[in-house]
Order: C-alpha cells, then structure tokens, then sequence
C-alpha cells in the first residue's frame, strides 16, 4: 500500500453512536499531530453528530480549522436478509492550510 494513502486513512474519522465530544478529540488530536486536514465521515442518524463534531472542533478548540468541503451521498447497503437499503452519507473535510 502506498504511503500516502496510508496517511489518508488515518486522518479520517468515523462517527458513529458516541457523544460529539468523543469524536471532537479525536479530531483536535489529529490536528495537533500534525495533520493540516482532517475527514469526518457519517452515514444515516450519525450525520446530525458529524456536523455538530466539526462545529465544535471550529468554534471552540481550533479557530483557524476552515470547512474545505462538505460532500453528500447515498450508499445502497445490503442486510443480512438479502434486502438493500438506502442509507444517506455525508464527508466533512476540515483545514488549517492558509
């Protein structure tokens, strides 16, 4: 695997059914690592928590954090039963790059 995008995945972060703050840290933890760029991915009710994650990051911890992008997207997942479902996703890209 290719050393770039090793170092893409780990600025990623997935949220899921934790409080916001949970995520929060871990995406300040990934800007004072070093990152310039931190991915918060959300899929169905998680989205709600992935938004309020970057709003918290930006207003209160890291003032200089700009939102890069904002892409939305419905993923088709499949359960165990062999019928698809439509879930909604969303991918919030956060900077500090001037």
């Amino acid at each position: 695997m290719p050393e770039n995008e090793t170092n893409a995945d780990e600025n990623v972060i997935f949220v899921g059914n934790k409080p916001p703050m949970s995520y929060v840290l871990a995406v300040v933890t990934q800007f004072n690592g070093g990152s310039d760029e931190v991915t918060i991915k959300a899929r169905g009710r998680a989205i709600s928590r992935a938004v309020d994650t970057a709003e918290i990051t930006r207003n209160r911890f890291i003032k200089d954090a700009k939102v890069k992008s904002i892409n939305i997207g419905t993923e088709t997942i499949t359960n165990e039963e062999g019928k698809t479902s439509n879930v909604s996703s969303i991918e919030i890209t956060l900077t500090t790059k001037k």
